[in-house]
């Protein structure tokens, strides 16, 4: 009787809990005729199904264009969701604007659902080379995505800018430089002065420098972007922001790591004594996962740095 009694209160109290911290998929609306999903800034778990990024919804007079198609299909199916939820129109059009798994894993799904899907040549030839790497390390996190199949863009833009018009719609597809994956592009709309950065920009928690990121061309692509006369900001993960925020916490984070740790490499420091010189960025603390990411990222900047001397 006694265990039945604590079995019926531990599904009581995991009911509660899933209703209290149940993931809401929805989009917020960042101006006229454009929306985002903004993803938690917590790492991929089942519950978020994979989905701790942000994605863009565009309005289009054909339908619905996707910045982005998530972390699978049971991913994608939430994203088609919200998008429906705001407007119940079809989902015409994905443009990729990265490679790493939440960015483009749902574009089997999309794509037999009649969309085409986007993508500048550098970010196929990403996903397409890394595709086994990122399903493994995305189900070892969010079980179900282990079948996952590959499907990268229908129309692959060869130029490093591209301007597309879809359902009335004029965005350019912009490649700047290699950041936190090789490939990775940015989507700006010019009449609505919006830009989806994907991964190129970081706000609210760390960047993460990966073995496969060049921080040096990363800081080159961030500059020439800047120059985008871009009033809402969607970034890879945190707010929709300004250029005010973006520039502390990604901008001068990426062009103080290269100055630093270039200099570092120069006067022949070593890793260890260009970490400990650098351990400590106030401007930066407030970050989510700093202490988890800073040092990382100081370690292989300078490693990579070195290598290129």
């Amino acid at each position: 009787m006694l265990n039945n009694f604590k079995n019926v209160i531990a599904v009581a109290l995991l009911f509660v809990f899933n209703s209290t911290y149940a993931m809401d998929f929805s989009a917020q609306k960042v101006t006229d005729g454009v929306y985002a999903y903004i993803g938690p800034l917590t790492d991929r778990t089942p519950e978020n199904l994979g989905l701790n990024n942000n994605i863009g919804f565009i309005d289009t007079a054909d339908g619905w264009v996707l910045v982005d198609s998530g972390a699978g299909d049971a991913a994608a199916k939430k994203l088609e969701k919200a998008a429906k939820s705001i407007k119940e129109q079809p989902i015409v059009a994905v443009i990729n604007v990265g490679s790493q798994d939440h960015r483009w894993l749902g574009n089997d799904y999309f794509a037999k659902q009649g969309a085409k899907i986007y993508a500048y040549k550098g970010t196929v030839k990403t996903q397409s080379s890394m595709f086994d790497t990122l399903v493994s390390r995305l189900s070892s996190k969010v079980p179900g995505t282990e079948n996952t199949k590959m499907k990268t863009a229908d129309i692959v833009l060869e130029e490093t800018q591209n301007t597309l018009k879809i359902g009335g719609v004029v965005m350019q597809l912009n490649f700047y430089g290699n950041a936190h994956f090789p490939g990775d592009s940015v989507l700006y709309l010019p009449a609505q002065k919006v830009l989806f950065t994907g991964d190129v920009v970081y706000v609210d928690r760390m960047l993460g420098v990966h073995p496969w990121s060049n921080t040096v061309t990363w800081n080159e692509a961030y500059k020439e972007m800047r120059k985008l006369p871009a009033t809402y900001i969607v970034p890879g993960h945190g707010k929709v922001s300004d250029w005010a925020k973006v520039d502390i916490e990604t901008g001068n984070y990426l062009d103080k790591l290269v100055t630093n740790l270039t200099e570092a490499a120069e006067n022949m420091s070593g890793v260890g004594q260009a970490v400990s010189d650098n351990k400590d960025w106030p401007e930066v603390k407030h970050l989510e996962h700093y202490d988890s990411w800073h040092k990382q990222n100081l370690n292989r900047t300078y490693l990579r740095i070195e290598s290129t001397m």
